[in-house]
């Protein structure tokens, strides 16, 4: 009697096993361990138009606090102007220049890098507000899209990459990506295109003899 209880006791688990398995696609449960492609789809392009949307709204921060101001206009100016007299003045000089050239050519650097230390100066009380906001909005961004797989890798990360490619997300498929890396990704990518075509980014010659001050600002998905 007592093993015939048993025997029914489990056949009863097996049933409510299948029954759960079969209802789980209409719970969602199947959407979050095997995404619908149009699913993905839709998410990747909400992804890439909130990139735009942050983009331009980080530049209208910064316009606001730094491009439209007198300083940032006089320094930007000052820092074009001397870079392109370097560059002509370094396509011009031989090997066997004088010490007097070479040091006038120093002194131009030294104080190119000068004028680029204030000019990132200039640039960072924009980069704290940036990060303000973008902290709020990573967090908003971060529990809409949790858990939620985005896009699928042509490739497998590499290993130190992995946890931020696969973050909270199930399953051991590397190639499954995240909201926060294909963020990454668009944003990398999208700011800097916008800030050539609104022309605020630095000048080719500038940035090349910058030597880095003058790249483009820190993104904001490293405040989140």
């Amino acid at each position: 009697m007592f093993g015939y209880r048993r025997a029914i006791r489990r056949l009863n688990k097996l049933k409510l096993y299948f029954f759960n398995l079969q209802a789980a696609p209409n719970r969602g449960v199947g959407a979050i361990k095997i995404p619908k492609m149009s699913t993905m789809f839709a998410d990747t392009i909400l992804i890439v138009f909130i990139s735009v949307c942050t983009a331009l709204l980080a530049e209208g921060i910064t316009w606001v606090l730094v491009y439209r101001t007198d300083k940032y206009k006089r320094l930007k100016a000052e820092v074009e102007k001397q870079s392109k007299k370097l560059e002509k003045k370094k396509e011009t000089i031989t090997e066997s220049a004088g010490r007097q050239q070479k040091k006038k050519i120093e002194r131009q650097e030294e104080k190119l890098k000068n004028n680029n230390r204030d000019l990132s100066m200039v640039r960072m009380k924009s980069m704290f507000a940036i990060g303000f906001c973008f902290t709020a909005l990573m967090g908003m961004f971060n529990s809409i899209f949790d858990g939620r797989v985005v896009a699928k890798l042509p490739f497998v990360p590499l290993s130190y990459i992995q946890g931020l490619s696969h973050r909270n997300l199930l399953g051991e498929d590397y190639t499954d990506c995240s909201f926060i890396f294909l963020y990454i990704l668009c944003t990398m990518s999208i700011r800097q295109n916008i800030q050539k075509m609104l022309g605020l980014a630095p000048s080719r010659a500038a940035t090349k003899q910058a030597g880095g001050f003058l790249g483009p600002p820190p993104q904001a998905a490293k405040f989140s």
